[in-house]
């Protein structure tokens, strides 16, 4: 493909995620899909990427899984439907402004923004087993800012979770635009939330799905494990034997249902449930083979591409997203009055 990018009248937006391993259901549903659907609304110039410097945050003290689970993200985009002739799909380490960028900008930002970050703390709090008071994983937000910044995208697509990171660099662009001007004009667009729609999916202990919790079912999980993993699922606590009646709202299971079932099938669920005219089991039968069913196309998606295929995606993709973050950081070096970036 050609060096140069060619200029779109799209608005453009920018998404990624941590190679933290293989996807789940949650974050096909919670980010995934949605970026599908941008995509093949074909109203956006789409960019998104595997934030793997990102993964160092946390896992500095062994880095062996970052390319490995680099690779196994990849392939879920690409089954997920996302494609590389409509969409810029890339590497974040394969392109240098990932790096000069938060260089730059960390300079400008106070340590009190940094601190406040939501998931600052709470990460602490969770990983306790790691040692998370290191100058990366305080500034990483700054990072963040820097992936977004860097392709001067209108929207952002996150959940609700993740709207503080999107404010905050909305200010760090807002304190870069005071300092710096190009020829009177601001360097860098704030961006806007594009909010994901989110639902409510629970892993197969009942808390919320999460690589941390082991409690994922895996979009590229084959269906005898996605049967036997919802087979073990905990259901309504107040269902103790079969006889009992159940409630699906207070149910993990009857939660899947309302996400990826038929409303044929959900109707069928409510009114069994609570007449415990159906056990458990059978519900959980119906679960699983609205899940396969999705979970089958995509997985035929996945099966197609060769390692030097995705090594050939992934290499146009990170080149054409290289030629649109130099733009930017040409402007920002020329703001900032600093020496051109040696070619």
């Amino acid at each position: 493909m050609s060096d140069t990018v060619s200029p779109s009248s799209r608005p453009r937006v920018l998404s990624g995620m941590r190679p933290t391993g293989k996807l789940h259901l949650g974050n096909y549903m919670g980010a995934l899909a949605n970026w599908v659907k941008l995509q093949d609304s074909g109203q956006y110039e789409c960019y998104f990427f595997i934030a793997d410097w990102h993964a160092l945050t946390t896992d500095y003290a062994d880095t062996s899984n970052i390319e490995p689970n680099s690779r196994e993200v990849i392939l879920d985009y690409l089954a997920a439907g996302l494609d590389p002739a409509k969409t810029v799909l890339f590497q974040q380490s394969r392109i240098s402004q990932h790096a000069e960028l938060p260089l730059l900008l960390g300079m400008i930002t106070p340590l009190g923004w940094l601190e406040r970050v939501p998931s600052y703390k709470e990460m602490q709090e969770n990983l306790t087993n790691k040692d998370l008071t290191t100058y990366g994983f305080l500034g990483y937000p700054v990072l963040m800012a820097s992936d977004i910044l860097l392709y001067q995208p209108k929207y952002v697509p996150v959940g609700q979770d993740q709207q503080a990171h999107v404010e905050l660099t909305r200010e760090v662009a807002r304190r870069f635009n005071n300092f710096y001007k190009l020829n009177n004009r601001e360097v860098l667009p704030e961006p806007d939330v594009l909010l994901t729609p989110s639902p409510k999916l629970p892993g197969t202990d009942g808390r919320k799905m999460s690589k941390s919790y082991g409690n994922t079912i895996l979009i590229s999980d084959p269906e005898p494990i996605v049967r036997q993993k919802l087979k073990t699922m905990v259901t309504d606590p107040a269902r103790i034997r079969r006889k009992d009646p159940g409630d699906p709202d207070k149910c993990p299971v009857g939660d899947l249902h309302k996400v990826f079932s038929t409303p044929e099938t959900l109707a069928k669920v409510y009114d069994g449930c609570r007449s415990a005219g159906i056990g458990c089991i059978e519900c959980k039968g119906w679960a699983a083979d609205a899940l396969v069913q999705i979970l089958n196309p995509i997985q035929e998606r996945r099966a197609r591409f060769t390692p030097g295929e995705v090594e050939d995606i992934l290499k146009d993709g990170s080149d054409r997203a290289r030629t649109r973050a130099e733009q930017t950081m040409v402007e920002v070096r020329a703001a900032m009055k600093l020496t051109p970036a040696a070619k």
